[in-house]
């Protein structure tokens, strides 16, 4: 089945405010309609959609929602926000838009309709790229076209998906900012990011104090790391790189990185070595397998 070009023609399926009375529009009960299984957001904000309630009992529902017809009754594509306060509202039917949808079309536009037009938090928003990128094979590049945005704020977004599961709840629980969390990935071990998360939340450090810190922890590390020799076991050659040599590795790990959506480390030559890809939950691993060809961990 050929995909429509959503970057382009969202529109197509998601109606401007124009469309309210156009061709194509019709009331339907607002108790035969059931969420988008697909929808990236988990929470709505109640007093926003109370104001937006209020609204609609003095004015009606301006914009149509989009819907499929699932059975005898209708599955939201767009516009939960719009439903949910119709349903406070106490209204009975809205104006809605009915299209044939396949499932994959349904998640996609989910997505993309969310990642455009409302302020989903970091986490939702990493989560609904990863989805992008295994659902559909799209590249970072692509994703960014499709919503809007540069190919590193993608990267950075999809990057938050590294840190620890704790880290990425007070993310999505608003006790620590995008900022924040960029600081944080600048710590390799797990067991510092996490003790770094707990004093910005307790002590309600600024993005700048957590640079900091992150810097200081950085200097900490470098100076112990000088106290041991290298390990046995590395390829001949790592110990005494060249600039070249750095820059070659530096340069397979970003691609590799930006590629399964994690972080690499590369130990070794051209010739020879070893690559570490992390993972950090069940889910993240079986997201990685798929993308490097295996279905299944088992396998």
């Amino acid at each position: 089945m050929g995909r429509r070009g959503l970057g382009k023609g969202l529109a197509a399926l998601i109606p401007e405010a124009e469309e309210a009375s156009g061709e194509g529009v019709v009331e339907i009960e607002v108790e035969k309609i059931r969420p988008n299984r697909y929808q990236p957001r988990k929470a709505f904000d109640e007093a926003k959609l109370e104001e937006l309630a209020e609204s609609i009992r003095s004015h009606g529902v301006v914009q149509p929602i989009v819907v499929r017809l699932i059975g005898d009754a209708y599955e939201l594509v767009a516009g939960e926000r719009r439903w949910r306060a119709a349903v406070k509202a106490g209204i009975k039917k809205i104006p809605a838009v009915v299209r044939e949808m396949s499932d994959s079309e349904l998640l996609e536009v989910a997505l993309i309709e969310n990642l455009q037009r409302t302020d989903l938090n970091p986490m939702e928003e990493a989560e609904a790229y990863r989805k992008l990128a295994s659902e559909f094979g799209l590249s970072q590049e692509e994703i960014a076209k499709r919503v809007g945005k540069s190919r590193s704020q993608v990267a950075n977004t999809l990057r938050l998906l590294q840190l620890p599961p704790r880290v990425q709840e007070s993310i999505r629980r608003g006790e620590l900012s995008m900022g924040h969390a960029k600081a944080l990935l600048g710590l390799e071990r797990q067991q510092d990011i996490l003790a770094l998360c707990e004093d910005v939340v307790r002590k309600g450090l600024s993005v700048r104090e957590t640079e900091e810190a992150v810097r200081r922890l950085g200097r900490r590390k470098g100076r112990e790391d000088k106290r041991y020799e290298p390990c046995s076991g590395v390829p001949e050659g790592t110990e005494s790189e060249g600039l070249e040599a750095v820059a070659w590795r530096r340069s397979v790990e970003s691609a590799l990185a930006e590629r399964l959506g994690t972080r690499v480390r590369v130990v070794g030559s051209p010739v020879r070595g070893k690559v570490e890809i992390s993972y950090f939950s069940a889910e993240d691993l079986e997201r990685v397998l798929e993308l490097v060809g295996c279905t299944s961990a088992a396998e």
